[in-house]
C-alpha cells in the first residue's frame, strides 16, 4: 500500500477493529447516502441509487421474461383491511405508522402507510378475478414501504425503504407453488450471477415465515462479520388471503373456488449486503454488473503531453461506451493521479485504466483490477475485448472469494454448547439438527442471539439430533446471527 493510500484510508475504520463502524465509514466516505431529518430514514445519493437502478433493471427484465407485468397500488391502506387476515396484522402491527387525520379533519378510518401490499392487492384482485380465464394473474410492483423500525442501519434496516413485491394469483396449489419456487430461483441466480453473492437457498421455519404465509422460502447471505442478511424471500400464501379478501373465480367445472396466491420480494437491503460481502479496508468493492461505473480512465503524464494523452483517452472512452461499458474519464488537472487512484479504489470501481505518454508511444494501456490489484498491459487495438474479459474475471473472483469466506466460516454442530463455543471463538453460520419444536428454536435464540436462517434444500450433511434437546431431528437447519 502506498504512502498516499495509507493516508487516504485512515478515515475508514478497519473491519477487524469495528465492523459496524467500518460499514458506516465506507458508505459515508463513498458518498452513498445522507441521514435525513426523520429518524431511521436516509437519502439515497446518486451512486447508491444507480446501484438500485441496475438491480431494478436486471430483475425487471427477468420478471417480464417470465410473464409478469408491473402495476402500482396506493401507499395508504385502510385499517379494516388488516383486520381481515389476523396473523398478517399481528405480524406487522408493531411496525405500522398510521395516518389519523388529513386536510385538518380526523379520518373516519385510520390509514396505514404501506408495510407490504398483500391486503390492498388482495382487495383489488377480488374485483379483477372472475373466471379461471383470468388466471394466473402475475403482477409486480416497484414501490417504497414503511416499517417503523426500533433499530436502524442504513440500507440494511431503515424505516422507509425501496423494494419490489410480486403478487400472483393461481387456479390451484400446484401452480402457485411452481410460481413460488420459480421466483426463488430467479433470486438465487440473480444474487450469484449478477451481485456475485453466494446464497443458501431453503425454507423458513414456521416461526420465521412471513405473517400470513403457508410457507416462506429465502436466500441467505453471509456478511464479512459472519452475520446473515436475508437477501430475498418468496412466499406461498395458500388461500389465506384469498379467503380473507374473497378472491374467488369460476373454475372449469363452473364452481366458485378460492385462488391460491403468492408474494415475493427483494429490497434496497441488497445494497447493504453488497457492501458487507465485498468491501474491504480500502472501501467499496462493487461487482462489475451492478457497479455504477465499471471503468475509470485516468490520463497521466506531464502538462506538456496532456492534450495529446487526453485526446487518446477520449477516443478509447468512446470505444468502450459504444460497447456498452459504463465508463468515465477523470482528467481533472487539479488532482494528482495518486489521489484519483485511491479515490476510485475506495469507491469500488472494478477497473482503472491508466494512459500516459510512454503508453502512447507503445500503443498500449494499463488495466488495474480493484479486486486482485493485478496490472495488465494490453494493446490498444484489443482494448475493449480485454476490458470485457477482465470484467468477467473480476465477477468470478468476487464470487469465489465470497464463497470461500462463507465456507471457512460455516461449521457443523451437534449441541447448543458446541454452537456457543463456535460463536465465542469465531463468526459465521452453523448447520445443526432441529426437532421442529418452537421451544427449542426459541432456546437457541435466547442463549446465542442466533436465529434459524432457513432449512437448506441442499445441506452439506443431514443432522440426526436436535442441538437443543438432543431428540431426533426433523430438519437440518442453518443458524446464525443476523441483521
Amino acid at each position: 500500500m502506498s504512502k498516499d493510500n495509507k493516508q487516504f484510508v485512515k478515515e475508514i475504520t478497519p473491519q477487524s477493529e469495528d465492523f459496524s463502524r467500518w460499514y458506516i465509514d465506507v458508505i459515508k466516505k463513498a458518498d452513498l447516502m445522507s441521514y435525513s431529518p426523520v429518524r431511521g430514514c436516509i437519502v439515497f445519493k446518486p451512486d447508491s441509487y444507480e446501484i438500485w437502478e441496475n438491480i431494478q433493471r436486471e430483475l425487471d427484465a427477468r420478471f417480464k421474461e417470465t410473464g409478469h407485468r408491473n402495476a402500482y397500488f396506493p401507499i395508504f391502506i385502510p385499517e379494516s383491511f388488516f383486520q381481515k387476515e389476523k396473523e398478517h396484522v399481528e405480524g406487522f402491527n408493531p411496525e405500522l405508522p398510521w395516518v389519523t387525520e388529513a386536510g385538518g379533519e380526523k379520518l373516519e378510518e385510520r390509514l396505514a402507510i404501506r408495510p407490504t401490499s398483500e391486503t390492498m392487492i388482495g382487495h383489488m384482485y377480488s374485483e379483477w378475478i372472475n373466471s379461471y380465464r383470468d388466471l394466473p394473474l402475475l403482477i409486480n410492483q416497484w414501490a417504497n414501504v414503511v416499517r417503523w423500525e426500533k433499530r436502524t442501519q442504513p440500507f440494511l434496516r431503515t424505516s422507509e425503504f425501496l423494494w419490489q413485491e410480486g403478487h400472483t394469483a393461481h387456479e390451484d396449489e400446484a401452480d402457485a407453488r411452481r410460481e413460488t419456487m420459480q421466483m426463488l430461483e430467479i433470486y438465487r441466480d440473480f444474487a450469484e450471477n449478477f451481485l456475485a453473492i453466494p446464497v443458501i437457498v431453503g425454507q423458513k421455519t414456521p416461526s420465521e415465515k412471513f405473517a400470513g404465509a403457508v410457507d416462506t422460502y429465502s436466500i441467505e447471505a453471509m456478511m464479512k462479520d459472519g452475520k446473515a442478511v436475508q437477501a430475498g424471500t418468496s412466499h406461498y400464501l395458500g388461500t389465506n388471503f384469498a379467503v380473507a379478501f374473497d378472491i374467488k373465480y369460476l373454475d372449469r367445472e363452473n364452481q366458485h373456488t378460492f385462488c391460491h396466491t403468492t408474494s415475493w420480494g427483494v429490497s434496497t437491503r441488497l445494497i447493504g449486503a453488497l457492501i458487507m460481502v465485498h468491501g474491504d479496508d480500502r472501501g467499496l468493492a462493487l461487482p462489475p454488473k451492478v457497479a455504477p461505473t465499471q471503468v475509470i480512465m485516468i490520463p497521466i503524464g506531464p502538462p506538456k503531453t496532456r492534450e495529446q494523452v487526453v485526446g487518446r483517452v477520449n477516443e478509447l472512452f468512446a470505444e468502450l461506451k459504444q460497447a456498452g461499458v459504463r465508463v468515465k474519464v477523470d482528467d481533472r488537472p487539479d488532482q494528482s493521479p495518486g489521489w484519483k487512484f485511491n479515490e476510485y479504489e475506495m469507491r469500488g470501481v472494478p477497473i482503472r485504466v491508466e494512459l500516459g505518454p510512454r503508453d502512447m508511444e507503445n500503443g498500449q494501456v494499463v488495466l488495474v483490477s480493484r479486486i486482485s490489484g493485478e496490472k495488465r498491459i494490453v494493446k490498444q487495438e484489443n482494448f475493449v475485448e480485454e476490458i470485457q474479459n477482465m470484467l468477467a474475471e473480476i465477477h468470478q473472483q468476487m464470487y469465489d472469494r465470497a464463497k470461500q469466506f462463507r465456507d471457512e466460516n460455516f461449521t457443523s454442530v451437534d449441541s447448543l454448547d458446541e454452537f456457543k463455543t463456535f460463536l465465542e471463538q469465531k463468526r459465521g453460520f452453523a448447520l445443526a439438527g432441529w426437532c421442529g419444536s418452537d421451544a427449542c428454536e426459541a432456546q437457541v435464540k435466547e442463549e446465542t442471539g442466533a436465529t434459524s436462517r432457513n432449512i437448506p434444500f441442499e445441506p452439506s450433511e443431514h443432522k440426526s439430533t436436535c442441538l437443543a434437546c438432543g431428540e431426533a431431528a426433523k430438519h437440518t437447519v442453518v443458524f446464525g446471527r443476523a441483521y
